[in-house]
């Protein structure tokens, strides 16, 4: 089951990736391939395509919400910290409440964490 998953989840990025390669270039794939490569675990990655989503898509708090996500992965608490502020601006600006307090809960951990 667990093989099974990762490639399908390995045909989906190929996918994506291509499409990428091939100029198409939006919120939606970049989002689709950061969640993607957080699933998978490289971070980086993640963080990266979740960074252009967002700059298409200022208003994308789900986007926000996994950047936040990949950037605490990679140990920068200030820049999950910062995704998850500006995400949360975002979830206020369209009425995302589950997106609101699931960053408000995550900034709320984060603060705990903080010597």
């Amino acid at each position: 089951m667990f093989l099974t998953r990762l490639c399908e989840e390995t045909n989906m990025l190929e996918s994506l990736e291509k499409m990428l390669a091939k100029g198409v270039d939006n919120s939606l794939l970049r989002f689709g391939l950061g969640k993607g490569y957080l699933d998978a675990g490289d971070n980086a990655k993640a963080a990266e395509h979740l960074r252009h989503c967002v700059a298409f898509d200022p208003k994308y708090s789900a986007a926000w919400k996994l950047l936040g996500k990949a950037h605490l992965a990679l140990a920068d608490h200030a820049a999950a910290r910062l995704a998850w502020e500006q995400g949360l601006e975002a979830a206020r600006a369209h009425g995302d409440k589950q997106a609101e307090k699931e960053m408000t809960v995550f900034l709320k951990k984060l603060d705990r964490q903080a010597p």
